[in-house]
């Protein structure tokens, strides 16, 4: 990993799921935690990341950017994080870098892969990454990531592309896409498994990790934005807003609250 995030400071979280996924990078030196995601998240995500920033002893002002998980997945739970995302990335004056969900999932199946000895780092490799969405329909998407000529090192010079758009829907209504070493991935055979395309299957979730080796490549593209830009990514319309939007303002105004506090101290 150290080859990936040599120059960046980052800190990145994802509560796509019911999995609250948090991570810090500074330099080749990374610090992950993994916490009970849903509901619990809203609560639990500040203290979480303050903790995690104080074991790195790295302040939120010293960050390049907040790498933020922004969807598609759990609504309520995406605002929360767009709404801690936001209310940090005021109060210490860095951008943020939202990065879809489902390509967090394809780069965690890569490294999965990498690390089991199932793939050559300069081979090509094209990922159906598949999430259970819920309402008897999947979040799908594929991306590409192709193979690396010569003797350059895949992990450095690689770079993900969208080889299909980020759809939801029945999952009969999947197709798989056309490109080499293709693998489906995700979270989603469980419960839609025989109703899916068939194809080698990897079982990937949208980690902090993930997001901390995707920063790079997005921060070098351009991806960050300001943080009243970092949004959450819903691709499904059938959103209940009221409550959700309520709850994510309080989160944004509890982070706003800690960093103003701190801002006080001598």
């Amino acid at each position: 990993m150290s080859a990936v995030l040599a120059a960046g400071r980052w800190l990145a979280f994802d509560t796509s799921t019911d999995v609250l996924s948090l991570g810090v990078a500074r330099g080749d030196q990374v610090w992950t935690q993994t916490l009970p995601g849903g509901a619990q998240s809203s609560s639990s995500l500040i203290p979480a990341v303050l903790a995690l920033l104080a074991e790195a002893e790295m302040p939120l002002a010293s960050l390049d950017a907040i790498v933020l998980g922004r969807g598609p997945g759990s609504f309520t739970c995406l605002r929360t994080a767009c709404a801690v995302a936001q209310g940090l990335a005021f109060g210490a004056g860095v951008p943020v870098l939202p990065i879809d969900t489902l390509l967090a999932v394809a780069e965690e199946a890569r490294w999965t892969q990498l690390q089991a000895g199932l793939l050559n780092p300069k081979d090509a490799l094209t990922v159906l990454a598949l999430m259970d969405a819920r309402m008897d329909e999947v979040y799908s998407a594929a991306y590409h990531w192709p193979a690396v000529p010569g003797d350059a090192r895949g992990e450095e010079r690689g770079c993900w592309q969208l080889a299909a758009p980020l759809q939801v829907g029945a999952p009969e209504l999947v197709q798989m896409p056309e490109g080499p070493g293709l693998l489906q991935a995700g979270n989603a055979f469980a419960a839609y498994g025989e109703r899916l395309p068939a194809g080698l299957r990897c079982m990937a979730m949208p980690t902090a990790a993930a997001l901390l080796r995707l920063a790079p490549a997005a921060w070098a593209q351009g991806q960050a934005v300001p943080a009243e830009q970092a949004l959450p990514l819903y691709i499904r319309d059938k959103v209940a807003h009221t409550t959700a939007e309520r709850e994510a303002l309080k989160t944004q105004a509890q982070a706003q609250a800690w960093q103003n506090a701190a801002a006080r101290q001598p």
